[in-house]
C-alpha cells in the first residue's frame, strides 16, 4: 500500500459524513469531505481508482491529489474542513479610519454657502480640496455614512 493512502477509523468516517450530509454548509468544503470519504481504502477490498473518484466527485485528478494531500497534513478532520481566514484583504482599503473621520467630520459641519445641506458629491469633493485622499466617490461617501448611521437629512 502506498504511504499517503487514507485510511480513516469509525469516528473519522462519521464525522466526515456528518459534515458532507447535514447542515449548512460551503459546499467546496463538502466537496473536500465527499472527496476523502471516495478515497478512504479502510474496511475495503477494493478501494476506487483515482479517475473513479474524479467522476464519483466530479473533480480532476490534480484537485484530487491536492485534497489528499492537504488531509493527510492537516492535524485533525476539523482543520481541514475549515477554510484558512485570510490575513490581509486582497486590495488595501483606500478610506482608513483618518480618511473616515474627515468625511465625518465634514458631513457633521456647516453646509458651504449657497447650499442648504450637504450633499454626498459635495462632501466627496470637500475631503479631495482638504488634500485627506485623492479620490473618493460618492457612493463611498455613501456607503461609510450609512455604515456609521449618519443622515444628512
Amino acid at each position: 500500500m502506498e504511504n499517503n493512502a487514507i485510511l480513516l477509523n469509525e469516528e473519522q468516517r462519521k464525522e466526515l459524513e456528518r459534515f458532507a450530509k447535514t447542515g449548512t454548509h460551503n459546499v467546496h468544503l463538502v466537496t473536500r469531505a465527499k472527496t476523502i470519504l471516495a478515497l478512504d481504502r479502510s474496511n475495503k477490498k477494493e478501494h476506487l481508482r483515482i479517475t473513479r473518484v474524479c467522476e464519483q466527485v466530479g473533480l480532476s485528478r490534480q484537485a484530487v491529489y491536492d485534497i489528499r494531500t492537504a488531509f493527510l497534513a492537516a492535524d485533525s478532520i476539523g482543520a481541514f474542513l475549515t477554510r484558512k481566514k485570510r490575513e490581509t484583504p486582497p486590495i488595501t482599503p483606500k478610506v482608513t479610519g483618518e480618511v473616515e473621520a474627515h468625511v465625518i467630520a465634514v458631513a457633521c459641519s456647516e453646509p458651504p454657502s449657497g447650499s442648504a445641506r450637504w450633499t454626498l458629491r459635495l462632501i466627496s469633493k470637500k475631503v479631495v480640496e482638504l488634500n485627506v485622499i485623492d479620490q473618493l466617490s460618492y457612493k463611498t461617501v455613501q456607503r461609510l455614512l450609512k455604515k456609521r448611521n449618519i443622515s444628512l437629512t
